[in-house]
């Protein structure tokens, strides 16, 4: 104990051990020592000298502290103590004064040689994720300090320890669970460390639900207003979706991008913006362009831009980018963000394009973001930001491209003044005297064009006024102007940064659309200066100048229809011979794609440069020179007549293009009636099914009349046999006299039940007659009916009687309308007697009057006659239904006359069949008399019957 004193820093005589020597006692303390309480000792005093004997320690030590790991893990403190000790030996990350004192600067390599030493045996990794799930304190937080250290210095080594080690990752997780944030929060740069470049760890972390705990720690800490827990849990997701197509879907189908939102509600007040706030809203940002990145899979990237639209994650980015006080680092990687968030998805474009600032009076978005771009005193960062941004809305957006195109057409533009246009902004960006705003504005019209040949058309329409007095000039022939003058402006920048932004916007405008290529040559002072700098020894910058004056003269040969009889493309062809050399145009037209600056600008979309001497090339630029720059080397190779041949290639492609399409037409018919066809195979087959399933019951039902009228048949059969049996056996034997008496009563006994049945039957004839009463009596309601089978004789009678009487009343009634029209007639005569007497004027006084009285007699007589005829009508309707309904009458009775007559034949042959059955009877009796065997008349029976009534009735009176 004395040693251990003198250790740790008590006073002790006598000459120092040097530090190296004391470590070696403590090491084979720690080897030797029975006693825990030594070993623990020796490795608390290891732990302190640690730090400042790193290196002596590590060589020394390691082997004891592994032993001690795997031996002593009952006790908590001596296993601290020894994590504590390796992490102090392997990390490299040292107090500063402690480095500055006493360990040289060049110990980086000395953690990643310990750091091998340890990984050598894969149990020691293994030993250490047993001791990272003990929940004690001392023991799991330096484990997992020690194991982010390990990561650190043989990260990929160590991860594939962890990988094959079973339940490795997710022993990991439950970090994320612990309920004390130290080891929480390390346990998230841990996992920071563990899924750094490596897919596999990346997917088993995502599965281990490790999205859903990391968004509810950034929920918990106050999303960007939280502090640095919320930064590393914000780097961990970037770990585990960059560049990771599984784990994005799997983010996007859990509906985490709509947890997302609540990151940007920045609120109105924006003074006042912390550095941690500052930072992780940036790295907010940058998750959001992970999920919608150009690199990803195009159906990722549309399935995540059309998510962030639905949940109105789109629409918040846009409220930061229209709001005030947004620190300007923040601007810029939020427009950048919703660049790629709206970059080919049509739906989040015309969002964005229905987006306005709030200013007085509103300006669209678009609007205000071009005007930053062109704008000198902006920083630059912001410039490519607001490019990209016009970029990624045009792209693949024909409805974009035609708003900002239709801006400058001199049918749109407005006349008042009041507002600047998309348009207006750009004309001036393209010939202000700032080359920044020279290129970026000749991009962003390159952008508007790209891939649409008709409002490459369109644009040739636009005309703009240079100076007063002077006549507009088109738009291209200002820019080849411009072009040509370079030289001559003094402008800010480099002027060569101007030239190659218009040559950009030529060859795209050219490209592909011939009546172009026609008013680019109209102007007789294109193609000499085109020839002339190409045909220059120029310096060096120059030479990116030539190689896309070479692009343009070749994209006028290339698409050059020979409608210009000076400039055909055998003539150019000849001019470039000449003046240039064919060699020579090639090596110029070279010069573009072996250029630094074009490889940089080919990688990604987003315009990134260094500085605005390195701002060049445009990226979907890179993509027309990759495609036009072997067809341009060899149409400058070819001959007329391979030309002449090409293009009656083209006219026979041309054609077999309109016979394809003819065909695909005919067969697009043939495919709707094929459908139709189908349609109605189908239906017709369905309806066969059902007829076939008809069929089917039908015939199984047809088979069981068979079957059953076959079984009446045999039993039928069986009883003539038994019939035919008993006859021959009476035939044989013949008839008992003494059974003839018995046979009479029998004989009385079923004509006994004989009348019953028939009373039985009378009483159902009564039933039937009553029904069909009741039936008579509903379709005649006028008439009552009768219930007994007399009483329907009668009943017609009665209706017979009635006819006779309606057509008496219908004779007198005939009688009656005759002697009414004779009257009528008489009247009439009088009528005309009384009109010729007051036409003479005998009765001038009275006429009027008996007039009157005349016509109301005329009147009422008209209307009486009316109404007798409706009555005549109205009795003949009657006479006809009661001759209808006797007529009816008539056909019942015969029906149930004949159901009588049937009625009594069937009960004559049941009596019949009856006295068949008694003799059948009788004979089957006599004949088993004849043999022997005992048979009971049933009045011996009925006795017999009467005699054991008699019998209990004694017993119970003794009783």
């Amino acid at each position: 104990m004395n040693f251990l004193r003198g250790v740790m820093g008590g006073p002790s005589a006598g000459p120092q051990p040097s530090g190296a020597e004391t470590i070696q006692k403590l090491c084979d303390r720690v080897a030797s020592s029975t006693l825990l309480d030594d070993r623990r000792d020796a490795v608390r005093a290891l732990k302190s000298l640690s730090k400042k004997y790193r290196l002596e320690v590590g060589i020394q030590a390691m082997e004891h502290l592994i032993r001690v790991l795997q031996t002593d893990r009952s006790d908590s403190e001596i296993i601290g103590y020894a994590l504590d000790t390796l992490y102090n030996v392997i990390s490299n990350d040292l107090e500063e004064e402690e480095q500055e004192e006493n360990v040289p600067k060049q110990v980086d390599d000395l953690g990643s040689q310990f750091t091998e030493i340890f990984i050598k045996q894969q149990e020691n990794v293994t030993l250490l994720l047993t001791l990272v799930e003990e929940f004690d304190f001392h023991v799991r937080w330096p484990g997992v300090k020690l194991l982010t250290s390990l990561l650190k210095q043989q990260g990929p080594q160590v991860q594939q320890i962890i990988l094959v080690s079973p339940m490795g990752v997710s022993r990991l997780m439950d970090l994320l669970a612990d309920s004390r944030e130290v080891i929480r929060n390390d346990g998230v740069l841990l996992l920071q460390q563990l899924t750094k470049s490596n897919a596999a760890i990346q997917k088993i972390v995502a599965f281990e639900n490790a999205f859903e705990r990391l968004l509810d720690i950034i929920t918990e800490e106050g999303n960007s207003d939280g502090g640095i827990v919320v930064e590393d849990c914000l780097l961990l997701l970037q770990n585990l979706l960059k560049n990771n197509n599984s784990n994005q879907n799997f983010f996007k189908e859990g509906s985490y991008i709509q947890r997302m939102k609540p990151w940007f509600e920045v609120g109105d007040d924006n003074c006042g913006w912390s550095a941690q706030k500052v930072t992780n809203l940036h790295l907010m940002l940058q998750l959001v362009r992970v999920l919608v990145s150009p690199t990803n899979p195009p159906g990722a990237t549309s399935s995540c831009q059309k998510a962030m639209f639905h949940c109105g994650l789109l629409q918040q980015l846009c409220t930061i980018l229209m709001a005030t006080g947004v620190p300007a680092d923040i601007l810029t990687e939020t427009i950048n963000t919703v660049s790629e968030v709206i970059r080919g998805c049509q739906m989040n474009q015309d969002y964005f394009a229905s987006v306005n600032a709030p200013s007085n009076p509103p300006r669209p978005a678009i609007v205000v973001l071009l005007m930053s771009m062109v704008n000198e005193r902006q920083p630059f960062v912001l410039r490519c930001a607001v490019l990209y941004c016009f970029q990624c809305f045009l792209y693949k957006n024909q409805k974009g491209q035609g708003e900002i195109v239709s801006t400058l057409l001199p049918s749109t533009i407005d006349a008042t003044g009041n507002s600047v246009s998309a348009g207006q902004l750009l004309c001036g960006g393209l010939f202000s005297t700032d080359s920044l705003s020279n290129w970026c504005a000749a991009v962003a019209l390159a952008h508007a064009l790209q891939e649409n040949a008709t409002l490459k058309e369109q644009l040739l329409r636009v005309q703009l006024a240079t100076s007063i007095g002077n006549p507009p000039v088109s738009l291209l022939q200002q820019c080849t102007n411009i072009l040509s003058q370079g030289d001559k402006i003094d402008r800010r920048g480099s002027k060569v940064q101007t030239r190659v932004g218009l040559l950009m916007l030529l060859c795209t405008w050219l490209s592909n659309c011939s009546i172009a290529v026609t008013h680019f040559l109209h102007n007789p002072a294109n193609v000499p200066f085109l020839t002339g700098q190409i045909a220059e020894n120029l310096g060096e910058e120059e030479q990116l100048v030539q190689g896309l004056c070479a692009l343009l003269l070749g994209i006028s040969i290339y698409y050059n229809d020979n409608s210009l009889e000076n400039y055909r493309k055998e003539k150019l062809k000849q001019l470039i011979e000449k003046r240039i050399g064919r060699e020579n145009f090639i090596e110029k037209l070279g010069f573009i794609s072996k250029h630094e600056l074009y490889s940089r600008a080919a990688q990604k979309p987003q315009p990134s440069f260094s500085s605005p001497d390195h701002m060049m090339f445009d990226h979907e630029f890179t993509k027309l020179v990759k495609e036009l720059e072997g067809v341009i080397s060899k149409a400058i190779y070819k001959s007329s007549e391979e030309d002449k041949k090409e293009e009656e290639v083209k006219k026979t492609l041309e054609q077999h293009d309109n016979i394809v399409t003819h065909y695909k037409k005919v067969i697009r018919e043939q495919d709707q009636e094929l459908e139709e066809l189908k349609q109605r195979i189908n239906t017709l087959t369905s309806q066969n099914e059902q007829l076939q399933a008809t069929v089917t019951q039908q015939v199984s039902q047809i088979q069981q009349h068979k079957d059953q009228y076959n079984l009446l048949k045999v039993q039928l059969g069986k009883d003539t046999q038994h019939h035919n049996s008993h006859s021959d056996a009476l035939q044989v034997n013949g008839i008992q006299v003494e059974e003839v008496s018995k046979l009479k009563e029998e004989l009385e006994e079923w004509k006994n039940k004989h009348e019953l049945l028939q009373g039985q039957l009378r009483e159902k004839d009564s039933l039937i007659e009553k029904l069909t009463s009741a039936a008579v009596g509903m379709g005649t309601a006028e008439q009552s009916s009768q219930t007994s089978k007399s009483g329907g004789l009668e009943h017609n009678n009665d209706l017979q009687k009635e006819l006779e009487v309606l057509r008496s009343q219908v004779q007198l009634q005939s009688a009656e309308i005759f002697k009414l029209q004779m009257e009528n007639q008489k009247l009439q005569l009088t009528s005309t007697s009384a009109d010729a007497a007051v036409a003479d004027g005998a009765t001038a006084a009275n006429s009027p009057g008996l007039e009157g009285r005349l016509e109301q007699e005329i009147k009422d007589l008209k209307s009486e006659l009316k109404a007798l005829s409706e009555e005549k009508e109205s009795l003949k309707q009657h006479l006809d239904s009661s001759s209808s309904t006797v007529a009816i009458l008539q056909d019942e009775k015969s029906k149930l006359q004949r159901e009588v007559a049937e009625s009594k034949k069937e009960q004559d042959d049941l009596l019949v069949l009856l006295a068949d059955q008694d003799q059948k009877l009788s004979a089957l009796k006599v004949t088993l008399k004849d043999l022997g065997v005992p048979v009971e008349d049933e009045d011996d029976i009925e006795s017999g019957d009467q005699g054991d009534e008699d019998e209990d009735g004694d017993e119970e009176e003794q009783d």
